[in-house]
């Protein structure tokens, strides 16, 4: 029988599994399965496993429930094994690799930071800072100069957005990255100019959520920043 399998742990995790449920309609009987030294966390898998509000947010209670009670490698969505006998293979296997980031990853959790800015702000700025960018904003104004003045003051305001963007996303990375052992930057999208996962010492978690306000306050009207953690290190395993 498959197994669903949401996280690895070591033999002397409390394991306590009362107050959760597994993936599937029924939810699953969540379980353990045990190697020399290590454990993994499974339920029967599903045969209608899908990525439905239901079944995400069963992995995450499961996985959020034993990053509360000590370190643990928590899998993809998704990761299902032909059977348990399979499962304790693997953490035969690789018992000494996963023990050591287990270790790593003790005292830790994750924080992730995503930056929006709203595009009238960043309109303005940009027509506040750029001598060029104003000109031809003047001259383009209700419906005047040519087509390639239009085409200018675009590309512009393209540049000088962009420009505004990577700066103010390099000046939060350079503010966090003190206060993390580790980092995962996503690049850039439309949605957010900056996108990173940082993996934070308890004894840092005061001061990076503090850094964090204080930076959002800099930057005031126009830029939201958005705090998610602590978190199991869902980017570091």
């Amino acid at each position: 029988m498959s197994v669903y399998v949401y996280a690895i742990t070591k033999d002397s995790h409390p394991l306590d599994l009362s107050d959760v449920k597994g993936v599937g309609e029924p939810p699953g009987e969540v379980r353990v399965v045990r190697g020399d030294s290590l454990c993994a966390v499974v339920s029967e898998a599903p045969d209608d496993l899908s990525v439905a509000r239901r079944d995400l947010q069963a992995h995450n209670d499961v996985q959020e429930r034993l990053w509360t009670d000590g370190p643990t490698l928590p899998l993809s969505f998704g990761f299902v094994a032909a059977d348990e006998e399979a499962v304790r293979g693997v953490l035969e296997e690789r018992a000494q690799l996963f023990a050591q980031r287990l270790d790593e990853l003790a005292g830790h959790a994750e924080f992730n930071v995503k930056g929006v800015l709203d595009e009238d702000t960043s309109l303005r700025a940009v027509l506040e800072q750029s001598p060029q960018a104003r000109e031809l904003n003047e001259r383009t104004r209700e419906g005047g100069g040519t087509y390639e003045d239009r085409l200018a003051l675009g590309q512009v305001v393209a540049q000088e957005v962009q420009g505004r963007e990577n700066a103010i996303a390099e000046d939060i990375l350079a503010a966090l990255r003190p206060l993390a052992s580790a980092e995962q930057v996503a690049p850039a999208s439309k949605q957010y100019f900056v996108s990173a996962s940082f993996l934070v010492a308890d004894e840092q978690f005061e001061e990076f959520g503090r850094t964090c306000r204080e930076l959002a306050e800099r930057y005031g009207e126009g830029v939201e920043l958005r705090l998610r953690g602590p978190l199991p290190p869902y980017s570091f395993v």
